[in-house]
């Protein structure tokens, strides 16, 4: 195990003598000649002074007129404590910091071991300590807090870095003392994350469960598994294709109905309030750290970027646009003022480059539908009985995971173009830089991840055309068309292969991988053995040990992964109900080995004081606000339960779903082919086909308009179209009534804040009427003394 501290303090010896440490004098105030400094009697001196220096982070810093606000709330809090009632409630105790308060009162202890232990190692040297003023204590005190990140490391490497303590809640005060508040609010978010999937991930098992238990009772997936249903179908693709009988499309549509039953409705509305539910939950959380954590009173100020890294963007960008002027007072040390018009030639190379990468997406996604094209004409083609057997399964299989490989690489360009991009435009703060490459990220990220996503849920099937006028892309590819028992199928195939995909490989595999195999490869590029590589590691220093570990890029990555799994969760989870379960069972993963990265393999960041987590929270909003429509358009035009629900209760005689799977095939008279698309092998079935049918709501060949849509088309479109407005309208309003519901600072906190205010109010209204007293007194002790005219100089008659 490797543990590290940030900064490094240089140790001179101190010789004390019997006087205190503030009653030193230059010995320019000592008689004789010059001896360096002395104590108070001028005679004795100071041989040795121990400082150490503590560097504090730049890019956050609380104001100088907040720092006597801060210590009055503290004493305002500690009087509360003593003048609190047995009617009013203390504060609720954060059950993560409460649960290693053991593990500090240990470490207290320690720490006064080790004071001890110092102050006997000084008498042993001989040197004499003075404590009668305290200030040898302080002094002592803050020399033993040089072990505390050692300490505090153990401790995180035992109760938190471990696999073995999944189960247990997370230090996340110790976090916050080791790594700063930055560091502690991302954890503390994604603990909070991983506990609400908990009922997620159990109402989603309990509604796949229920697939499962209603597959053998689904009276469509009966109707095609049925083998008296003699239906004949058409070709799926021109030519290699020929005709093939709907039951052996009986597995797809079994399990089909694991996610496609009337439980995913439910599931969807849930998830909507879930996910509002846990944005609040979140907010009070982090409210309630704020106030444990003194930050209710904090304001981040924004620090400039350093002038050199400023200096060497101006160069690169002026020296990438030909910009010779601006470089004239960047070296005149004078402020560089970057105007609109200075800053539109990157504007507009971001704007055109993230607009052609999104383009390069599509056509991505786009050459795997060529691929899945062409794939399946080939094993149609085929000679060999297996591959003819199982096309579906390799075909869908297949293009999930080229989409996934193509994701991953995608991924690393995107992160690499997007940091590229944001240093063009030359961002004047830290935090403005922050943002901005946050979301270029994200945009090409979400693209990415996505784009074969929405591809499948709702452009599969739609742009296909009918048997005789399909629809053709470069030259004679046809468009691709779902199975009989819809594309939601593939869409939850698509999905879980991207999902879990992105979490084993990308977000775990190359977090433990990548670590190791750089050290392996320091360790071959290395001249010494293994025993002389460990013989040189003892004689290093702690801070020249941590110099060989990784650094640290921050926390964008961690946060960008989770986003995108919410995403995941929430925007598609009609179609993939154990979306939660597989989330929450990566997250577990995840904070282990976030932590064990954070504690061995990277250096350990600069603390950063922050209240909230910025940006990421307004994503996070959005994508929830998103993923209700999302979900109503999967459930209206992806999956069958709109045209199920007109059947039954508008077409069907006697008000089942018996004759379901028949109404929704339509005719085609075989004679209608286009030339040069019909089967090659037409009696493929042993007999010859006069009709097939197709999956569509189209007039019938021998009607007054052949193939025309019919007037069930319509009316199931008006039902789905009313039933996206309805269910987005009712979800967003009741999400929207939870958030109002559910306030954001808890009950407790607040009431705490209110009376820290009325305190506060009440002892400068003390301290006004003291002033105000004190003046009156004044006043009375020395009464104004009447004015008296000056004498007047009159000049003397001589």
């Amino acid at each position: 195990m490797i543990c590290q501290h940030v900064s490094i303090k240089t140790i001179i010896p101190l010789s004390l003598s019997s006087q205190p440490l503030n009653s030193l004098k230059s010995d320019e105030a000592a008689s004789g000649p010059k001896q360096g400094p002395t104590f108070q009697d001028g005679q004795r001196r100071v041989d040795y002074v121990l400082t150490y220096h503590i560097q504090k982070p730049r890019s956050f810093r609380r104001k100088t007129s907040h720092f006597g606000d801060y210590r009055i709330l503290r004493s305002l809090r500690r009087s509360l404590s003593m003048m609190r009632g047995r009617d009013t409630p203390p504060p609720k105790e954060d059950p993560e910091v409460a649960a290693h308060k053991h593990r500090l009162d240990y470490h207290e202890d320690d720490k006064r071991f080790r004071q001890t232990e110092f102050e006997d190692n000084l008498r042993e040297m001989g040197l004499e300590l003075e404590k009668d003023e305290g200030r040898i204590n302080l002094f002592i005190r803050k020399v033993t807090t040089l072990f505390y990140p050692l300490l505090s490391c153990q401790i995180l490497y035992e109760e938190w870095a471990s696999y073995s303590v999944f189960y247990k809640y997370q230090p996340i005060g110790l976090i916050r003392k080791y790594f700063g508040e930055k560091i502690g609010l991302y954890f503390a978010w994604l603990g909070v994350y991983t506990q609400m999937l908990i009922p997620a991930a159990i109402v989603g098992a309990i509604v796949f469960l229920y697939g499962c238990a209603t597959v053998d009772n689904d009276i469509p997936s009966m109707e095609i598994c049925d083998p008296r249903n003699n239906i004949t179908m058409c070709p799926l693709c021109d030519r290699a294709c020929s005709y093939w009988k709907l039951k052996t499309a009986c597995g797809t549509a079994r399990a089909s109905h694991l996610f496609d039953n009337p439980a995913t409705v439910f599931f969807s509305i849930f998830m909507a309030l879930w996910a509002a539910m846990f944005m609040e939950h979140w907010k009070r959380r982090q409210m309630r750290l704020n106030y444990i954590w003194d930050l209710t009173g904090f304001e981040e100020e924004e620090v400039s970027l350093c002038p050199y890294t400023t200096a060497s963007l101006l160069l690169y960008v002026c020296s990438y646009f030909s910009l010779d002027y601006v470089l004239i007072p960047l070296f005149q040390d004078k402020k560089v003022k970057l105007t609109c018009t200075d800053r539109a030639p990157a504007y507009m190379t971001g704007l055109f480059t993230m607009l052609f990468m999104v383009g390069v997406t599509f056509a991505v996604v786009f050459g795997v539908i060529l691929y899945r094209i062409s794939i399946r004409a080939a094993l149609h083609m085929s000679s060999n009985p297996t591959a003819r057997t199982n096309i579906r399964a390799t075909v869908k299989g297949t293009a999930a995971v080229i989409n996934l490989v193509i994701i991953i690489i995608m991924d690393e360009v995107y992160g690499a173009l997007a940091r590229w991009l944001t240093l063009l435009e030359v961002p004047k703060t830290d935090k403005s830089f922050e943002e901005r490459l946050i979301i270029k990220t994200f945009v090409l990220k979400f693209a990415n991840a996505f784009s074969p996503i929405v591809y499948l849920a709702f452009f599969r099937g739609r742009m296909v055309g009918r048997p005789g006028d399909y629809l053709y892309v470069i030259g004679s590819y046809r468009m691709e068309e779902c199975a009989h028992a819809g594309c939601l199928m593939e869409l939850c195939i698509q999905l879980c292969i991207t999902m879990l995909g992105k979490q084993l490989i990308q977000n775990n595999l190359f977090e433990i991988g990548i670590p190791k195999i750089k050290k392996l490869i320091r360790r071959r590029k290395s001249d010494m053995d293994s025993q002389q590589q460990e013989d040189y590691n003892m004689t290093l220093q702690r801070h020249e040990k941590d110099h060989f570990l990784g650094p640290f890029v921050g926390l964008s990555p961690e946060y960008m992964e989770m986003i995108i799994q919410f995403g995941m969760v929430t925007l598609f989870v009609a179609s993939f109900p154990l979306a939660p379960l597989f989330a929450l069972l990566n997250n577990i993963i995840e904070i282990r080995l976030d932590a064990k990265k954070f504690v061995t393999e990277v250096r350990r960041p600069i603390a950063g004081s922050a209240k909230d987590i910025g940006i990421w929270y307004n994503l996070l909003r959005g994508l929830s606000k998103v993923a209700v429509i999302v979900n109503a358009f999967v459930i209206s035009f992806t999956s069958d339960f709109i045209p199920r629900l007109v059947y039954q209760y508008m077409y069907s005689p006697d008000g089942s779903m018996h004759g379901f799977v028949n109404h929704t095939l339509s005719y085609f008279n075989v004679s209608d082919f286009q030339p040069g698309t019909a089967p090659l092998q037409p009696m493929h079935l042993g007999y010859e086909v006069q009709i097939c049918r197709y999956k569509d709501y189209r007039e019938t060949p021998w009607s007054n308009t052949p193939y025309d849509l019919s007037k069930e088309f319509w009316a199931i479109l008006a039902c789905r179209l009313a039933f996206v407005v309805v269910f987005q309208n009712v979800v967003m309003l009741m999400s929207d009534f939870v958030d109002w519901l559910i306030p954001d600072i808890p009950k407790d906190i607040s009431l705490q804040i209110h009376k820290e205010k009325i305190l506060m109010v009440e002892l400068f209204m003390k301290e006004e009427e003291g002033k105000k007293l004190l003046r009156d007194s004044h006043a009375k002790q020395s009464p104004l003394q009447p004015r008296s005219r000056p004498a007047s100089h009159t000049p003397s008659n001589c």
